[in-house]
């Protein structure tokens, strides 16, 4: 008898009206004319231009003016060689430099999809039986560039799931960097960890014991250029990938959670940051933290990446390092298991693997628990974001991808004390693209990136064939007998 799944009517999609405004760079011989012609114009004249820029532009932005004097302020190393003082130019002319070196980019315009789920830190004022939900999705615009955004949602007595509105701006996070290194800490563990000892060792030698991001960044690329083993040049971009992924992303407190987007900050996540898995972590104290893993994306490499917040404002960006570090698919397990964290991934891109570490950012040693065992999984198996506990086991919602790269959703039963035995698992796919669901940016593929229990259902946000998401609901007793049962056949 098979599994009865209840597709929800709700569906998110796509809005290409979503737009951030973004520096755009044009080269240096080409932006010193840009700078020299508009300093050219009278100040009536800068007025005049600036003017009707602000007016329509500060419908589409929360602070315009805010993100134009940013972008102006970046300019001033050709400011400098041009012989200008940035310090003496109008507030308006200003203004006007920065709008010429700007853009608008719309996040959302190509697809909207892989969803993940968490519950909200804020369950205030609500009803009986309800739950406060935060999804986060992966939006994609023109080149393909991802990055990651917010929907709030309740879902009702009956586990139906409400979206609420998203807002009518979008911001990005301010940055925060560490404005000054130790040697002696920088260079420790966990970050030397992999590291290739004899780039590293180079790279030290030449730094003070206090030194800038900036000044670091100077040396490892003027070692990698003077460096004749063409072999080792990749080490110093593997040692500066690491230098960037740590850092902080702070929004405005008046921004609604759909206001902010997560977009790519360092060079070596420039192409996308792609499939966050969020998961509701509780340390063994109780304390609750928000955790994320996604995969940074540079146009030729990717590489595992750890998100931290505790109340979707601020969050802490981590590199994930280790032999278990590697291709996509990491997802944390909610709590440490055995006194240990523990973490899925897919190292060798077609199987489930299993891995535990003290440390949140070194992962090492990953054990193989799951490989394609069915005809619609031959491809590969991978999971669908973080394990959920149950009385009876971890459920893990896993991805499979058979003929034609059809993608399909399954479930299987882990055991709690020991994740990689696996209890029970179905045979056949729980969800499987229908007519509706097969075309988009990316046919046949249905994918999640964490799921949620409520009121007795398996709540499965999803992605249809990468252009817009929806929602499954399953009975969670009915499928835990299933699962139970030897034959686990759906």
């Amino acid at each position: 008898m098979r599994l009865t799944i209840e597709r929800e009517a709700e569906k998110v999609y796509p809005d290409m009206k979503r737009v951030i405004a973004r520096y755009f760079f044009y080269g240096e011989e080409r932006a010193q004319q840009v700078i020299g012609r508009v300093m050219a114009l009278s100040e009536e004249e800068v007025f005049g231009t600036i003017s009707p820029i602000l007016q329509e532009y500060s419908k589409r932005h929360r602070n315009i003016t805010r993100v134009l004097s940013r972008n102006c302020a970046r300019l001033q190393p050709l400011f400098a060689g041009l012989g200008l003082d940035f310090e003496k130019l109008t507030n308006y002319r200003k203004l006007l430099i920065g709008s010429y070196f700007t853009h608008e980019y719309s996040i959302e315009s190509a697809a909207f999809f892989n969803p993940s789920i968490v519950e909200d830190p804020d369950q205030s004022e609500l009803q009986e039986g309800e739950k406060r939900v935060i999804i986060s999705f992966r939006a994609v615009g023109e080149g393909h560039i991802s990055s990651i955004v917010f929907r709030r949602a309740l879902l009702d007595a009956d586990a139906n799931i409400h979206v609420l509105p998203a807002g009518n701006y979008i911001d990005e996070a301010e940055t925060v960097r560490s404005a000054e290194y130790y040697k002696a800490d920088f260079f420790a563990q966990p970050f030397a960890a992999g590291l290739n000892p004899q780039v590293v060792a180079e790279i030290a030698a030449r730094l003070a014991d206090r030194f800038e991001f900036n000044l670091l960044q100077q040396t490892v690329l003027e070692a990698q250029a003077a460096q004749p083993d063409a072999a080792l040049k990749p080490a110093y971009d593997q040692l500066l990938w690491l230098a960037e992924a740590y850092y902080d992303l702070t929004f405005s407190l008046d921004t609604d959670i759909s206001d902010r987007v997560i977009f790519p900050v360092s060079d070596f996540e420039r192409r996308g940051i792609e499939d966050a898995r969020f998961v509701r972590f509780v340390a063994d104290d109780g304390q609750v933290v928000y955790y994320a893993t996604y995969t940074a994306y540079d146009g030729v490499t990717i590489a595992p990446k750890l998100l931290r917040t505790e109340d979707f404002i601020s969050f802490r960006v981590m590199p994930l390092h280790g032999a278990g570090a590697h291709n996509k698919n990491l997802a944390l397990f909610p709590r440490k298991i055995g006194g240990r964290f523990a973490m899925m991934s897919r190292i060798d891109g077609w199987s489930n693997y299993l891995m535990y570490s003290d440390n949140l950012n070194i992962w090492q040693a990953p054990v193989q628990m799951q490989e394609p065992l069915s005809p619609w999984e031959f491809i590969q198996i991978g999971n669908c974001g973080s394990p959920i506990e149950t009385a009876h086991g971890w459920l893990l919602i896993t991805h499979g991808v058979g003929p034609m790269r059809r993608y399909c959703l399954g479930v299987s039963l882990l055991d709690l004390d020991d994740p990689a035995i696996e209890i029970g698992r179905l045979s056949e796919p729980l969800l499987i693209p229908n007519k509706e669901e097969r075309e988009g940016y990316v046919p046949n593929v249905l994918y999640s990136c964490g799921s949620i229990i409520h009121q007795g259902k398996l709540v499965i946000p999803y992605g249809l064939s990468d252009y817009c998401s929806s929602f499954v609901t399953v009975d969670l007793a009915s499928l835990l007998e299933k699962l139970l049962d030897k034959c686990s056949a759906v």
